[in-house]
């Protein structure tokens, strides 16, 4: 797609001409293994997103939550997160299949850094383990196991600059909610009383 005015960066040399190097502490602050305190974090994070890439270079970003602590380490190099009933799509899943390489952002709410995880992924679909990460008498329908290849901690700038977790910045009715958004892209047979009921009642019921 052509548009105009674009100025494109094609090279690293260029792209370190506009942001920069990194400062020594940065760019060697990457970990090869978890430390107590990554171990910490995980013990306390709710939440992650997993961002993954198929062989053909299509990319997906897929978030995953549980209790705090939901993510098992199994050992300093290696971590387990769960997978519950969803939407079957499986897009992550499925690009681990053609390419094991995974990068996971730890989050902790009210809290502007984060926790940053790369690494090789596999699907396991029964282990010892999963009685570990039993949720409401519920076992993981897989899990997804990570060898850590590198592990660090993230600055808070981006959440200072977006105001994510100032509750006077939240705009919640900016965009229709949920069950609209159902019936005007996904399923316009279905009646707004239908899908309101689906979103709220009994969405919250099959969490697990």
């Amino acid at each position: 797609m052509e548009l105009a005015g674009l100025v494109e960066v094609t090279s690293e040399a260029e792209l370190r001409e506009v942001v920069g190097e990194p400062l020594p502490h940065v760019r060697d602050k990457v970990r090869r293994a978890l430390h107590e305190l990554d171990r910490q974090w995980l013990a306390a994070s709710p939440f992650c997103l997993v961002a993954t890439s198929a062989a053909d270079g299509t990319c997906d970003v897929s978030p995953k939550g549980d209790p705090a602590g939901f993510t098992l380490v199994l050992d300093e190099r290696t971590i387990a997160i769960p997978e519950r009933k969803g939407n079957r799509r499986a897009d992550g899943f499925r690009n681990v299949l053609t390419n094991p390489h995974v990068g996971l952002v730890y989050f902790l709410p009210g809290r502007g850094d984060t926790l940053r995880v790369n690494g090789r992924a596999r699907l396991v679909r029964d282990a010892p383990f999963f009685d570990d990460m039993v949720v409401k008498g519920h076992r993981p329908v897989l899990a997804l196991v990570v060898e850590v290849e590198e592990v660090f901690h993230h600055c808070a700038k981006a959440f200072l600059r977006s105001g994510l977790w100032q509750p006077e910045t939240w705009q919640p009715d900016a965009v229709p909610s949920r069950p609209q958004l159902a019936k005007l892209l996904d399923r316009p047979n279905d009646s707004l009383e239908e899908l309101e009921r689906y979103y709220t009642e009994q969405y919250a019921h099959h969490l697990y």
